[in-house]
This record gives structure tokens, sequence and C-alpha cells, in this order.
């Protein structure tokens, strides 16, 4: 059986530990009457106390960002699943009771999409904006000179935010001058 860590049990060692330590040295305080002993005996406890209390900042600042971030892995796996259900509902079709199914699978498309926003999963927009690596894979370049360097022609795959953190990167397509490209001209 896999033993599972539990930062509260930890917590409570570290104060058993830290209550301990206080003991230890305020004996080693009463056995002592050499002055440098007890300066050292003085800084031993202020170091213990100062290593304890970032220990607790440190596990509440870990402890509020799991909380903020618990369901990115599930955000994770749904925005592939979203992605191809959206490419099904979008199907064009002529039969008018597929049409009928779709329309349906299509409103609870868009309320799976609307719980998602809620929850702060967000689309990268980026059809017409400028390359920027943060959120962007560029895996191909063209030439347009109609249009800026660096700008995104076309989105092979959509990118996701969640909260502030990069879900998944906006597969996508930029404007760039390359060598290959000068010679086809």
């Amino acid at each position: 059986m896999k033993k599972e860590h539990n930062r509260y049990r930890e917590e409570e060692a570290l104060e058993k530990e830290k209550s301990d330590n206080e003991e230890m040295i305020k004996e080693q305080v009463e056995e002592t009457t050499d002055d440098g002993e007890l300066e050292k005996i003085k800084s031993q406890y202020l170091r213990t106390l100062a290593d304890f209390e970032n220990f607790k900042k440190r596990t509440n600042e870990e402890r509020i960002k799991e909380r903020k971030y618990a369901h990115q892995s599930l955000f994770e796996q749904m925005i592939t699943v979203l992605d191809i259900f959206d490419k099904a509902v979008n199907t064009n079709t002529e039969d008018n009771t597929l049409k009928n199914y779709l329309y349906g699978f299509k409103m609870i498309n868009d309320n799976l999409k609307q719980i998602l926003e809620s929850e702060g999963v967000k689309k990268i927009v980026s059809l017409g904006t400028s390359f920027d690596p943060k959120y962007h894979h560029a895996i191909e370049t063209d030439w347009d000179e109609t249009k800026d360097e660096n700008i995104v022609t076309a989105e092979m795959q959509t990118g996701y935010m969640y909260k502030d953190r990069l879900l998944r990167p906006s597969l996508v397509k930029v404007n760039q001058k390359t060598k290959g490209n000068e010679e086809n001209e």
C-alpha cells in the first residue's frame, strides 16, 4: 500500500520538533553560565525559529497554489475532447435528421464551453495577432507581402489558458520572410 504524503502531519511533527528544540535550548541556557555559549544557543534558537516560520509561509503559499490550480490536469484532458467534439458538431450534412442531432449536440458543446470559461479556461486568440512564443508554437512559415512580418496567418490547433497559466499553446502558421520564400519570388 502506497503511503500518501500528508502536510498536516508533517506540520504537526515540525511543531513538535520546534517545541522539543525550545525545551532543549531552555535546559541548555539554565545549565550554562558562559556568555559566549549563551549567545551561541540564542542564535541557534533564533535560526530554528526563523526556519520554522519560513516553512509555514512556504507551505501556505503551496497550499494556495494547489487550490487555485487544482483542476488544471482535468481541463488539459477536456480541451482535447472538446476540440474533437467541436469538429464533429460543425460538420455539414444534407440529412435533416442528422442536422437535428447535430443541433442538439452543438447546444451541449456550447454549454461545455461556457462551463469551462466560467472556471477560467479561455481560448487564445491567435489569428491575425503578432507571434508570441509564450502562447504560440510555429509549425510552419509562409510569406505574404500584404501582411506584416511575424503575424499569425493560420491556426492549426487552438491554444488555451487556465487562469494565468498556459494549458496548451496554439499551433500556428507565421508570416515570415525566409530564404525559401525569397527564392520563390
